[in-house]
């Protein structure tokens, strides 16, 4: 179909949607984002083989847990400040600093001769961490509009599943040849280069804006919430009984912080987390939906490798491999359904396919025994993939689409919060029902006086394999029936995601950036469309791949009051 309209030169093919410069450009500042964000990524999932190792070396199996709560703490608490400082001040410089700060991390860890060190290692890597996919995401925004950003939006979701499956390899095989510590060394040449990168390759076209004034007290208010929720999830039922009076401690201080978050927020010149995100139908929608994504997705993971290795009898190794299918699909589905939004500009259909894929792989995850064979188990870990690849990136586009670029930060990292938060509850939730239903299932089960009664901590893997057939069953069946029927409890939650994003309202994706300086989107200056992100120069880009002549008006954001479709 042709395309006489003024102000539109006809496209030759795809490449003429950017300049062969600006291209150039653009894949050099992503390679240099895809190494942070895959630094952050493998950072939390990396120690999972290797903590049993660690806490051995440096005798401190009391404090296990920490090593891996001290990152996802400060990495939940740090994604909103980056996000509000990357709008206010720029978005450069603060990533340069977080992944300095993610190497000051990585070299206090590395040195750690006790758990003390260790543990404030991983908090500073924590710190750092949280800027790093936070910044990532809200960069590529900088320099590239929403309809063409869906292919790289659908390249970091790969990242993320890559991390999944080659953390806890790499932390395996780190273990078991070279060290423990060279899962923090390896951040050093990784973190070089993308400090490089960013420097050499990233330049961010200037906004002029005021003097910031930071929200301290909306920040630390926030932070404070933060960890009385993180801290709920990780002591109730575990270190903590849930009736605890410690943890009902957390529960009201999370409510009496949060409330009193709110209130700041009502009053700050610039607040961390503002509250007319929450005004924004589809904001609210693929928050509540990222929400429960979180839940399902990290309570599923949390102990699907445990359950393969107790249940099947696999080492540790091979049932990281055999989360090898739902990691593919997720990878495969994330940048097929990016690259499709980018080319068709639809992308509704594809988080609600994905809610939907997440629902039926936790029923059919709920229906598995003791016996079934492992092919099965990884088939329905790949449905489980092609939901999560299908809706991650794509509610994070729906997101910044909604929002101009002087807020696009905030709003992607406070998304990315309530995911975080999800996350947190979801391997909560699903540890305190399995341990809660094993406990009682070996109590009805085990045969009197049998060695180790019911004592979960000294179930592991190995030691399962070495009892007495008559035992080794017992187990295995309890293990399998407490944790399987717990997935069929949070499937609803998928269901409730799915229907909360049948109401979200497919906006038009914007072709320009918008920079325009009323933070809720109500007015834009029509920015250009891609920014070379080595020049700093623009060229509005239309959808069909034309570019666009200098001056073309209005109608190129969602937030304009001519909604036309994008001419072809």
């Amino acid at each position: 179909m042709t395309n006489n309209s003024p102000g539109v030169r006809a496209a030759s093919g795809p490449d003429t949607t950017v300049s062969q410069s600006e291209h150039r450009g653009i894949l050099l500042v992503f390679a240099g984002l895809m190494v942070a964000m895959l630094l952050a990524a493998l950072d939390q999932t990396i120690f999972a083989t290797a903590l049993p190792t660690i806490v051995g070396e440096l005798d401190g199996v009391n404090h296990m847990l920490w090593v891996t709560t001290a990152y996802i703490l400060a990495a939940t608490i740090m994604m909103p400040v980056y996000g509000k400082l990357g709008d206010l001040v720029g978005r450069k410089y603060l990533f340069m600093a977080a992944i300095a700060l993610f190497m000051v991390g990585s070299v206090i860890g590395g040195l750690a001769q006790d758990m003390t060190s260790l543990i404030v290692g991983r908090a500073v890597q924590g710190l750092g961490g949280g800027g790093l996919m936070i910044l990532a995401q809200a960069i590529i925004a900088d320099v590239v509009p929403a309809r063409q950003r869906g292919k790289y939006m659908g390249i970091m979701g790969g990242v993320f599943a890559l991390a999944s499956v080659a953390g806890p390899l790499l932390g395996g095989w780190f273990t078991e040849s070279i060290g423990w510590r060279w899962a923090f060394w390896m951040n050093i040449p990784l973190g070089v280069l993308a400090l490089v990168s960013a420097g050499a390759f990233l330049h961010l076209p200037k906004v002029e804006r005021s003097r910031p004034r930071i929200d301290v007290a909306g920040m630390v208010l926030l932070a404070l919430a933060s960890t009385c929720v993180v801290l709920v999830t990780t002591w109730g039922g575990s270190t903590y009984d849930w009736a605890s009076a410690q943890i009902f401690g957390l529960i009201v201080g999370a409510i009496v912080l949060g409330v009193a978050f709110v209130l700041v927020e009502r009053r700050a010149a610039e607040p961390v987390m503002p509250l007319f995100l929450f005004k924004e139908r589809n904001f609210v929608l693929t928050t509540v939906a990222g929400l429960f994504v979180g839940i399902a997705m990290f309570g599923a993971m949390a102990y699907m490798p445990t359950y393969l290795q107790m249940v099947t009898g696999k080492s540790a190794t091979v049932a990281g491999l055999l989360m090898i299918p739902m990691m593919g699909a997720m990878l495969i589905t994330s940048i097929v359904s990016g690259r499709v939004v980018t080319r068709t500009g639809r992308y509704k259909f594809f988080p609600v396919f994905g809610l939907g894929f997440v629902g039926l792989s936790l029923v059919l995850l709920s229906t598995l025994s003791a016996g079934q064979a492992v092919w099965v188990i990884c088939a329905y870990l790949a449905v489980l993939g092609l939901g999560l690849g299908l809706s991650m990136q794509i509610l994070i586009l729906i997101v910044q689409n909604t929002f101009p670029i002087r807020v696009v930060g905030t709003a992607t990292a406070s998304n990315n919060y309530f995911r975080q938060i999800g996350a947190s509850i979801g391997s909560a939730v699903v540890g305190s029902l399995f341990v809660q239903r094993l406990t009682d299932l070996l109590a009805e089960r085990m045969p009197a006086g049998a060695s180790g009664g019911t004592d979960t901590n000294a179930f592991t893997p190995a030691a399962v394999q070495q009892m007495p057939d008559a035992i080794k069953d017992v187990i295995v069946s309890s293990y399998n029936d407490a944790l399987m029927p717990v997935f069929l409890y949070i499937a609803p939650l998928a269901v409730l995601g799915l229907i909360a994003l049948l109401f979200v309202k497919e906006t038009p994706l914007a072709t320009r950036i918008d920079r325009g300086s009323d933070p809720t989107g109500s007015a834009t200056d029509a920015a250009d469309g891609v920014v070379d992100p080595v020049t700093g120069a623009g060229t509005p880009v239309d959808p069909s791949g034309a570019e666009l002549e200098d001056g073309l008006g209005d109608g190129h954001h969602p937030k304009h009051a001519a909604q036309e479709p994008a001419r072809v």
